[in-house]
């Protein structure tokens, strides 16, 4: 697959974050434009996962700028899972250990086939802390290797005012859980 965007792809892109930027300074206070725009130009392949992140529905944004290394991290910020990555596995495993209604992909496979990373629950807990998401839908979330040893995979939600860490078997999936991932540029 060609991981570079066309000309028109990479300002339609432009334009879309911007907006999205300077429609949500509180999500990156004390942060400019300008700083995030050199940083993307710069970096073809990340503005390639970040539109694969804008495709599937996860409307990323910047939420942070990591101070050791100046990179910017931008989170898919849509309001609910996004929708063009549900109804998926956890993992390649629990995908083909389904023997019926198999999904055609899964969530690990599809973060790195993107060149993103699915959020930990440190940075999901971050994310709602800027404004709830995942009111209606459910989001899969980095799975330790211990629990996903014993079979199970973590997801998170907000209800009642609070984030909801919840587990359940890999192999599992919903047509209102996708996952939310993370890329640093």
């Amino acid at each position: 697959m060609k991981r570079e965007l066309t000309p028109v792809q990479r300002e339609e892109l432009l334009r879309a974050l911007r907006a999205r930027f300077e429609a949500n300074m509180a999500r990156h206070p004390g942060l400019e434009w300008a700083g995030v725009s050199t940083r993307l130009e710069a970096n073809a392949g990340k503005l390639w996962s970040l539109n694969e992140m804008e495709r599937t529905g996860g409307e990323p944004d910047v939420t942070g700028m990591d101070g050791k290394t100046g990179e910017y991290l931008f989170y898919d910020c849509s309001a609910e899972s996004p929708a063009g990555r549900r109804s998926l596995c956890y993992d390649l495993e629990g995908q083909e250990s389904r023997k019926e209604n198999r999904p055609e992909n899964n969530v690990t496979d599809m973060a790195a086939a993107m060149g993103i990373e699915v959020l930990t629950e440190e940075q999901y807990r971050d994310l709602q802390k800027l404004g709830n998401v995942d009111l209606k839908t459910s989001s899969w979330i980095h799975t330790p290797a211990e629990i996903r040893k014993l079979g199970g995979a973590l997801f998170a939600d907000f209800r009642y005012g609070k984030v909801f860490i919840y587990h359940n078997s890999a192999p599992s999936y919903y047509s209102a859980r996708g996952f939310r991932g993370t890329l640093r540029v």
